[in-house]
């Protein structure tokens, strides 16, 4: 009875897990109401543009360096025609909004940095990264991916890469806006 009763609490204290990652045509599994890097909630209808959003899944702007070379290439101006084609470019991670907009400030980074501070809507999106352990600091990082998602909430595109040192190409972005 003993073991039943352990089991059971650590199945009902696991946080809940998408089974597999989002593909195209699929409408994303949140209003992604979350806060920013300035601890202002916002959602998806407040962050779209004209013709949806562009959204950088990323594992972490404070520690992760290959996010952060990823983060300054969208601030040198590369995503201007992102910007032109209707859609707003938003980031997405585990961080928490200070360390987000720590981030923000010492780099003049604009796009709104949303902190997914328990990492439901990276679960949601099924893109959890599961080598980590629930106690170590890095639980909760995705698996970057960005997602092109149109005004209807519907994924027009995933583009990702295997692992997490290699990223997509903001080239790559605005082909899949096309």
């Amino acid at each position: 009875m003993r073991l039943l009763l352990s089991l059971l609490l650590i199945t009902f204290s696991l946080p809940a897990m998408a089974t597999e990652t989002l593909k195209v045509g699929d409408r994303i599994p949140t209003d992604l109401a979350l806060m920013n890097q300035k601890s202002t909630a916002t959602n998806f209808k407040e962050l779209a543009g004209e013709n949806g959003l562009v959204l950088f899944f990323i594992r972490s702007a404070d520690w992760c360096p290959y996010c952060q070379v990823q983060l300054l290439d969208l601030r040198k101006g590369e995503a201007d025609p992102i910007i032109e084609a209707g859609y707003n470019i938003a980031i997405i991670s585990y961080d928490a909004p200070e360390k987000l907009n720590e981030f923000a400030t010492r780099y003049s980074f604009d796009f709104p940095m949303l902190s997914d501070k328990n990492s439901e809507t990276i679960k949601a999106f099924g893109i959890l990264n599961e080598d980590f352990a629930l106690d170590h600091f890095a639980y909760g990082v995705p698996h970057p991916h960005i997602y092109v998602v149109n005004k209807d909430k519907t994924i027009k595109a995933v583009l990702s890469e295997e692992g997490y040192k290699r990223r997509p190409e903001i080239a790559d972005v605005i082909d899949a806006l096309k």
